[in-house]
């Protein structure tokens, strides 16, 4: 028997479990106590680490089509495949789809192949929400998510927008409705009318699909008119663009946001009136199916909190909730197409320091394609490699329907899946997440470590080991020597420190040092402490900006 304390990985929350194994692959487990993320609490969510148990369906080793192979000829095929499209159409012509469900050692080392060796930003996230980073990094500076779990035990109202967020996130509202009864913290539920399960909340406002930011810019154009927010917080911190206020104005008076928003005045008064009067407040959002989104949203929510000066202390903050597990691993490691790593930008001063630090051969200079964008470019025929690391696309993806467009293909998996033999792929076993080692980050910052629950069944090896194996193929083998995670780790945490002189709060350098043992016994911690605590923002003003539009 062995006891082994790990992540449940079903959600971005980070639960931690005390797992027992017996023989084979026996397994029960339980809420891990101690772990800050979810203090010995499970929800329905967990069964489906039973669900790994089995290895029926399995990929257990290396395949090219029908026929299996071995790991060497399948890594020479790869980097074979690789340098012959970058000799002849170069880097822009290889892509990379990154499924939700890896540990930040895989994203990171994943990243740094791609833009810092293959020289391409082509990099589709699963994860992605341009709708939220894109605002984060406009209003603060940095895709910082300020809150934090427990900032909602010191929240005087916690302001949920949309059912689907409580519905995602069990764990999160048993927390919540402890608070509430312990403090009597108020919690108010935004809704248009989402399929979701009936929270147990103290105010439920029921408005118009799609017109959340209308209500919530109503919210603040109202308490800038009767004098409600934090003017001091806002001389010291924020940045109002000129002509903020009047551009704000038009259509979002009390009877306009009323009747666009389909609530009644005295109602809507009502809430205004009472988010206007706290001090300190918590908005959790999120996007996805069933759910508010948008850019218009997010900028609404920041800016909001912004001028209430909800931000920067105890008990108030903006607190998107990603969609996908370790969605803020791969945000920080920057594995998407939109910044290079480690919070930094495509700026010259970031490109330079990125290819000095990794020892680039041909670094990204600009955002890549992803989305819509690259299937577009797959369907022109312009994707010459396509690396599915993590596992195909769901069956309803639209990449699914475009991959026959790309000549050399491979997928990093744990599943069989009949479109390996079908489109002829390199297929590469990889991990269920009960099989991974290394560590994630929850939607709070929080990093914890996902330790082994069981050893990897057949052949199948780590993504990040694949990515290493073939960088070194492709003659990279001084920048790509891993042969642990605690290496990367201390890589990565290196590299969020190198010559940052506080212009980037993403800053993990207690742990560049960090040892093999010290990693294995590595215990919950939270980078950012309280994120803008000193009204500082990492601009070139050093305040946050309101976001028009």
């Amino acid at each position: 028997m062995a006891i082994v304390r790990t992540l449940c990985g079903q959600c971005p929350v980070g639960c931690g479990i005390r797992a027992v194994t017996g023989e084979g692959r026996d397994l029960s487990f339980t809420g891990d106590a101690v772990h800050p993320a979810n203090n010995g609490q499970l929800c329905a969510k967990s069964d489906a680490i039973r669900e790994m148990v089995a290895l029926e369906g399995r990929l257990l080793h290396p395949m090219a089509g029908h026929r299996r192979i071995g790991w060497d000829r399948a890594i020479d095929q790869a980097a074979r495949g690789l340098a012959s499209a970058l000799s002849r159409h170069g880097p822009d012509s290889v892509a990379m789809y990154v499924s939700g469900n890896l540990l930040t050692e895989d994203y990171y080392v994943a990243n740094k192949l791609m833009k810092g060796f293959v020289g391409s930003a082509n990099i589709d996230a699963a994860w992605r929400n341009d709708d939220v980073e894109g605002a984060y990094r406009a209003g603060l500076g940095e895709d910082v998510v300020p809150g934090t779990y427990e900032d909602m035990d010191a929240a005087d109202l916690i302001l949920m927008v949309g059912a689907a967020t409580g519905d995602r996130h069990p764990v999160l509202m048993d927390r919540i409705q402890a608070v509430r009864e312990e403090r009597s913290v108020r919690l108010v539920l935004l809704t248009s009318g989402e399929a979701g399960e009936r929270q147990n909340v103290d105010l439920i406002l029921s408005i118009t699909p799609g017109t959340e930011a209308a209500l919530l810019n109503g919210l603040l154009l109202h308490c800038h008119d009767i004098g409600a927010l934090d003017r001091d917080f806002m001389a010291r911190s924020v940045d109002v663009p000129p002509g903020f206020w009047e551009a704000l104005r038009p259509d979002h008076d009390l009877w306009s946001v009323a009747r666009r928003c389909g609530v009644a005045p005295v109602d809507l008064r009502a809430f205004y009136d009472m988010l206007g009067s706290m001090r300190r407040v918590v908005t959790l959002h999120g996007s996805g199916s069933g759910q508010a989104s948008g850019l218009s949203l997010s900028r609404a929510i920041l800016n909001l909190h912004l001028a209430m000066g909800w931000i920067g202390r105890t008990g108030a903050a903006p607190m998107p909730l990603p969609a996908a597990l370790n969605a803020m691993g791969g945000r920080e490691a920057g594995c998407f197409s939109g910044e290079l790593a480690a919070h930094m930008d495509f700026s010259v001063p970031s490109l330079e320091r990125t290819g000095r630090f990794w020892g680039s051969r041909a670094i990204a200079t600009g955002p890549g394609l992803d989305g819509d964008a690259l299937i577009d470019a797959i369907g022109a025929g312009r994707i010459k490699v396509l690396w599915m690391l993590g596992g195909m696309p769901p069956a309803d993806h639209p990449l699914r329907a475009v991959l026959d467009r790309v000549p050399f293909k491979m997928v990093s998996t744990a599943w069989m899946d009949p479109d390996i033999a079908a489109q002829q792929m390199i297929a590469l076993p990889s991990p269920v997440w009960a099989e991974k080692d290394g560590t994630m980050t929850g939607a709070d910052r929080l990093i914890s470590r996902q330790r082994r629950i069981f050893p990897l069944p057949g052949q199948a090896k780590p993504d990040w080991w694949s990515v290493t194996r073939i960088g070194q193929a492709m003659g990279w083998g001084d920048a790509f020597h891993y042969e642990r995670p605690a290496e990367i780790y201390r890589e990565y945490a290196r590299l969020t420190a190198y010559q940052n002189g506080g212009e980037r709060l993403l800053n993990l350098r207690r742990h560049g040092p960090i040892s093999n043992p010290a990693y294995d016994e590595l215990t919950p911690w939270r980078w950012g402490e309280v994120p803008f605590g000193d009204g500082r923002f990492p601009t070139e003003s050093g305040k946050a900006r309101l976001i028009l539009g």
